[in-house]
Protein backbone atom coordinates (compact mmCIF):
# COMPACT_ATOMS: atom_id res chain seq x y z
CA UNK A 1 0.00 0.00 0.00
CA UNK A 2 0.62 3.54 -0.75
CA UNK A 3 0.78 6.54 1.38
CA UNK A 4 -1.18 9.60 0.12
CA UNK A 5 -1.69 12.70 1.25
CA UNK A 6 -5.35 14.66 0.16
CA UNK A 7 -5.91 17.99 0.11
CA UNK A 8 -9.35 19.46 -0.20
CA UNK A 9 -10.00 22.95 -1.72
CA UNK A 10 -11.86 25.53 0.07
CA UNK A 11 -13.26 23.51 2.95
CA UNK A 12 -14.50 25.30 6.24
CA UNK A 13 -13.72 28.59 5.17
CA UNK A 14 -15.33 31.87 6.61
CA UNK A 15 -18.52 28.69 7.45
CA UNK A 16 -18.50 27.67 4.00
CA UNK A 17 -18.01 24.38 2.91
CA UNK A 18 -18.37 22.90 6.04
CA UNK A 19 -17.05 19.47 7.01
CA UNK A 20 -16.69 17.68 10.36
CA UNK A 21 -13.02 16.27 10.37
CA UNK A 22 -14.42 12.55 12.24
CA UNK A 23 -16.84 13.03 9.57
CA UNK A 24 -14.37 12.90 6.67
CA UNK A 25 -12.43 10.49 8.30
CA UNK A 26 -15.20 8.05 8.80
CA UNK A 27 -16.24 8.86 4.86
CA UNK A 28 -12.37 7.86 4.07
CA UNK A 29 -12.66 4.69 6.36
CA UNK A 30 -15.86 3.55 4.79
CA UNK A 31 -14.32 4.09 0.98
CA UNK A 32 -11.78 1.56 2.59
CA UNK A 33 -8.95 3.77 2.69
CA UNK A 34 -7.05 2.40 6.05
CA UNK A 35 -4.43 4.76 8.42
CA UNK A 36 -6.58 7.70 7.50
CA UNK A 37 -5.76 10.61 9.41
CA UNK A 38 -6.84 14.20 9.32
CA UNK A 39 -4.59 17.43 10.18
CA UNK A 40 -6.42 20.82 11.26
CA UNK A 41 -10.09 21.57 10.00
CA UNK A 42 -8.84 22.88 6.34
CA UNK A 43 -8.47 19.73 4.77
CA UNK A 44 -5.77 17.74 5.09
CA UNK A 45 -5.95 13.93 5.04
CA UNK A 46 -3.55 11.15 4.91
CA UNK A 47 -4.41 7.59 4.07
CA UNK A 48 -2.79 4.67 2.74
CA UNK A 49 -4.29 3.20 -0.27
CA UNK A 50 -2.92 0.74 -3.42
CA UNK A 51 -6.14 1.76 -5.95
CA UNK A 52 -5.62 4.40 -8.74
CA UNK A 53 -7.63 7.24 -9.94
CA UNK A 54 -8.04 8.50 -6.18
CA UNK A 55 -8.82 11.95 -6.98
CA UNK A 56 -12.36 11.01 -8.78
CA UNK A 57 -13.17 8.64 -6.35
CA UNK A 58 -12.74 11.20 -3.35
CA UNK A 59 -14.32 13.80 -5.16
CA UNK A 60 -17.28 11.69 -5.82
CA UNK A 61 -17.27 10.12 -2.05
CA UNK A 62 -17.21 13.76 -0.73
CA UNK A 63 -20.39 15.31 -3.52
CA UNK A 64 -22.64 11.58 -2.60
CA UNK A 65 -21.70 12.24 1.45
CA UNK A 66 -21.41 15.80 2.06
CA UNK A 67 -22.89 16.94 -1.53
CA UNK A 68 -20.37 19.25 -1.95
CA UNK A 69 -18.38 19.54 -5.03
CA UNK A 70 -14.88 20.16 -3.95
CA UNK A 71 -11.74 19.87 -5.77
CA UNK A 72 -8.76 17.45 -4.34
CA UNK A 73 -5.41 17.36 -5.01
CA UNK A 74 -4.00 13.96 -4.19
CA UNK A 75 -0.31 12.94 -4.07
CA UNK A 76 1.84 10.14 -2.77
CA UNK A 77 3.84 11.11 0.51
CA UNK A 78 7.35 9.78 -1.68
CA UNK A 79 6.44 12.57 -4.40
CA UNK A 80 6.04 15.33 -1.64
CA UNK A 81 8.89 14.21 0.35
CA UNK A 82 10.96 14.72 -2.72
CA UNK A 83 9.28 18.29 -3.46
CA UNK A 84 10.28 19.02 -0.28
CA UNK A 85 13.69 18.42 -0.43
CA UNK A 86 14.45 20.44 -3.70
CA UNK A 87 13.10 23.33 -1.99
CA UNK A 88 14.74 26.81 -2.52
CA UNK A 89 16.64 27.68 0.48
CA UNK A 90 14.86 30.83 0.75
CA UNK A 91 11.67 28.82 1.27
CA UNK A 92 10.88 27.88 5.09
CA UNK A 93 14.21 29.36 5.95
CA UNK A 94 13.22 29.77 9.56
CA UNK A 95 12.80 33.76 8.80
CA UNK A 96 9.14 34.77 11.13
CA UNK A 97 9.13 37.47 8.78
CA UNK A 98 7.84 35.15 5.98
CA UNK A 99 5.02 33.09 5.08
CA UNK A 100 5.70 30.04 3.12
CA UNK A 101 3.55 28.40 0.77
CA UNK A 102 3.09 25.15 -1.48
CA UNK A 103 1.04 25.27 -4.29
CA UNK A 104 -0.91 22.57 -5.69
CA UNK A 105 -2.60 22.50 -9.11
CA UNK A 106 -5.51 21.43 -9.09
CA UNK A 107 -6.21 22.01 -12.98
CA UNK A 108 -4.68 21.11 -15.79
CA UNK A 109 -3.11 23.90 -16.45
CA UNK A 110 1.42 23.96 -16.08
CA UNK A 111 2.80 25.41 -13.42
CA UNK A 112 4.26 27.63 -15.83
CA UNK A 113 0.84 29.00 -17.29
CA UNK A 114 -0.02 29.48 -13.87
CA UNK A 115 3.12 31.81 -13.44
CA UNK A 116 2.09 33.48 -16.59
CA UNK A 117 -1.53 34.42 -15.87
CA UNK A 118 -0.89 35.65 -12.27
CA UNK A 119 2.27 37.16 -13.25
CA UNK A 120 5.86 37.71 -11.95
CA UNK A 121 6.13 37.96 -8.20
CA UNK A 122 6.28 41.49 -6.30
CA UNK A 123 10.14 41.87 -6.62
CA UNK A 124 10.83 43.26 -2.71
CA UNK A 125 8.05 41.09 -1.07
CA UNK A 126 7.77 37.74 -2.70
CA UNK A 127 9.64 35.20 -4.10
CA UNK A 128 7.92 32.23 -6.39
CA UNK A 129 9.74 29.15 -8.03
CA UNK A 130 8.35 26.25 -9.67
CA UNK A 131 9.51 22.45 -9.06
CA UNK A 132 7.89 19.83 -11.12
CA UNK A 133 4.31 20.55 -10.77
CA UNK A 134 4.23 22.80 -7.87
CA UNK A 135 5.07 26.26 -6.99
CA UNK A 136 6.65 27.62 -3.81
CA UNK A 137 5.79 30.71 -2.50
CA UNK A 138 7.11 33.20 0.11
CA UNK A 139 5.67 36.29 0.69
CA UNK A 140 6.44 38.74 3.98
CA UNK A 141 4.08 38.79 6.26
CA UNK A 142 3.71 42.15 6.76
CA UNK A 143 3.50 43.70 3.59
CA UNK A 144 0.98 40.47 2.31
CA UNK A 145 -1.12 43.64 0.70
CA UNK A 146 1.73 44.77 -1.61
CA UNK A 147 2.30 40.81 -3.02
CA UNK A 148 1.05 40.84 -6.69
CA UNK A 149 0.85 36.38 -5.92
CA UNK A 150 -1.49 37.33 -2.59
CA UNK A 151 -4.19 39.35 -4.94
CA UNK A 152 -4.10 37.58 -7.88
CA UNK A 153 -3.87 33.50 -6.65
CA UNK A 154 -7.47 34.61 -4.76
CA UNK A 155 -9.27 36.33 -8.00
CA UNK A 156 -11.85 34.97 -9.69
CA UNK A 157 -9.98 32.71 -12.81
CA UNK A 158 -7.55 31.49 -10.72
CA UNK A 159 -8.32 30.84 -7.39
CA UNK A 160 -10.39 27.61 -8.50
CA UNK A 161 -7.11 26.40 -10.08
CA UNK A 162 -5.30 25.90 -6.93
CA UNK A 163 -5.10 24.75 -3.80
CA UNK A 164 -2.02 26.50 -0.95
CA UNK A 165 -1.20 24.96 1.95
CA UNK A 166 1.73 26.27 4.80
CA UNK A 167 5.10 24.64 4.50
CA UNK A 168 4.46 23.50 8.09
CA UNK A 169 1.13 22.21 7.16
CA UNK A 170 2.70 19.98 4.18
CA UNK A 171 5.05 18.88 6.84
CA UNK A 172 3.59 17.90 9.72
CA UNK A 173 0.54 16.13 7.29
CA UNK A 174 3.04 14.00 5.75
CA UNK A 175 3.94 12.56 9.06
CA UNK A 176 0.75 11.88 10.40
CA UNK A 177 0.13 8.38 10.78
Amino acid sequence: MNKYIAFLRGINISGKNKIDMSDLKSEFENAGFTNVSTYLNSGNVSFLSNENNLKNKIEDMIYNRFELQISVYVVEVDVINDILSNAPEWWNSGNKENYDNLIFILSDDAPETIYEIVGPPSEKFEKVQIYKNVIFWTFDRKKYQKCNWWKKTASNGIADKLTIRTANTVKKVCKSN
